[in-house]
């Protein structure tokens, strides 16, 4: 499907309820594409009338649905993979014209995405309790599971479909009912994610879609709504944070997965090779834009200036382009804010005595691009060292001993994801284990994976999201005694 054919094809009401409907006041709000500055669609923008209409509809829905039984559940989830994975090329497409990664990363957002359909699909029917006898012989206890009721999820720009699936796919599972508030620069993929689940047979009032220009005006009210139990959010630390303030009057059960300032640390015994692979995978994943990207590269100083030449070589080959021009290896940022963001945490590192070895300036012109970026020798001082840069650029700095090295990764008040590089499996398993983060890559770039739990510590949130551990943040525990 051509691009003009793709986006007309796709949903820009609101969905409520089964079907679209147009926001309440009438407004619209223009979602843009970042390779251009130029617009792509106009998408009713949701306020809070909306916003409580979705939820009397997800109230109306939540008993029914959480009496579905599992496999039913589950069978419908099963579909929705099906089709997405049937239209994947169109939701790749669909997700670079809005958000601006490069195609071919776009196409890994859709597996990684539609496999949370499948997990949690198979996980419907394991959601399990106990029942054992009473240690002191009084009776018996019978331990049970139920969704938690109505949920609202709040999802950001930079994987437009996978960081809904991820909530979505457990809440479903769990027999929960769910509002989806998108963000605002990315919610064509989530509308067209809204009716194919429709489309494979959820029953209406059960997923509703919101976009909004206005997020706090739209989600304040639906917060403060005691029918909503659970909150669920994907975004940066100082949102979390008004959230859970917000949250707190109605005790909401909450999940954050928050800002990231992930350490990759190369030992002098580290396969150099395998550990430039991996360092591009690490950065340039979703173009840098990812809570997971490596922020800051800790090398041993016996072998930082080899990593950082080879590291050099590999960022060269990572051309700027259009997400949508197959000759692109690097999309543009996701809007003028971001650019800009980036742009100062370069200067600033660049101030206090960094030393750039690539790249370091915007090119200029239409859209949002920013070059891959090499910074070596960064001072402890820089910014970049403690602030996420979520772009193409990686800092260099160089530690002398093991304790300094977890020390400097540690330095960091996030503690979302790490990666260490070594030979020495001792090694591996004593750092993983002193470093205070959620999730740790030993010898690979990569770690998301629908089958294992995601998330966080410290200032990076609470909760995981995936995994047989991804299910249980909807589901309540409830325990009868048994005479």
């Amino acid at each position: 499907m051509d691009e003009r054919t793709l986006i007309e094809s796709v949903p820009t009401k609101l969905w409520i309820g089964g079907k679209q409907v147009d926001a309440e006041s009438g407004a619209t709000f223009t979602v843009v594409n970042p390779a251009t500055g130029e617009p792509l669609a106009e998408v009713a923008d949701a306020g809070p009338a909306d916003g409580l209409l979705a939820l009397d509809a997800a109230a109306a829905a939540q008993r029914e649905w959480a009496a579905t039984p599992a496999r039913k559940r589950g069978e419908i989830l099963r579909s929705v993979f099906e089709a997405i994975t049937a239209r994947a090329d169109d939701f790749a497409l669909l997700m670079t014209l809005e958000m601006g990664k490069v195609l071919a990363e776009s196409k890994g957002e859709v597996a990684y995405g539609a496999e949370f359909f499948r997990w949690f699909s198979e996980e419907a029917v394991r959601i399990a309790g106990r029942y054992t006898n009473a240690p002191a012989g009084t009776g018996r206890i019978l331990v049970g599971k139920a969704p938690v009721g109505p949920c609202l999820a709040i999802t950001p720009w930079n994987f437009p479909l996978a960081m809904g699936t991820r909530k979505i796919g457990p809440a479903l599972a769990a027999g929960c009912t769910m509002i989806v508030k998108p963000a605002a620069e990315t919610p064509l993929t989530m509308l067209l994610l809204g009716q194919l689940i429709a489309d494979a047979g959820l029953p209406d009032g059960v997923l509703s879609v919101l976009p909004t220009s206005n997020a706090s005006a739209l989600t304040g009210p639906l917060i403060d709504d005691p029918r909503l139990r659970k909150l669920t959010f994907t975004g940066s630390t100082g949102v979390g944070r008004k959230l859970i303030e917000q949250s707190a009057k109605g005790l909401l059960r909450t999940s954050m997965e928050l800002g990231g300032n992930a350490p990759f640390v190369v030992f002098d015994d580290a396969d150099l090779d395998a550990a430039v692979d991996g360092a591009m995978l690490a950065k340039l994943r979703n173009g840098g834009e990812a809570c997971t990207a490596a922020n800051r590269f800790h090398v041993q100083n016996s072998v930082r200036e080899e990593f950082a030449a080879r590291l050099t070589e590999r960022m060269r080959a990572m051309t700027l382009g259009p997400g949508t021009d197959p000759d692109s290896k690097l999309g543009p940022l996701i809007n003028p804010a971001q650019l800009e963001t980036v742009s100062e945490l370069v200067r600033d590192a660049v101030a206090v005595g960094a030393q750039v070895r690539l790249g370091g300036q915007a090119p200029g012109g239409p859209g949002y691009f920013y070059p891959a970026t090499v910074l070596a020798d960064v001072p402890v001082e820089a910014r970049i060292l403690r602030e996420e840069v979520f772009g193409p650029v990686a800092a260099i700095a160089g530690f002398d001993t093991e304790e300094e090295g977890i020390a400097a990764a540690n330095d960091t008040e996030y503690g979302l994801a790490a990666y260490i590089y070594t030979q020495s499996l001792d090694r591996a398993l004593r750092v993983a284990e002193a470093l205070e983060t959620g999730m740790v890559g030993v010898n690979r770039g990569v770690i998301s994976d629908a089958a294992a739990p995601f998330g966080g510590v410290k200032s990076s949130g609470f909760g995981r999201e995936g995994g047989s551990e991804g299910i249980e943040e909807y589901l309540e525990t409830k325990y009868i005694a048994l005479q």
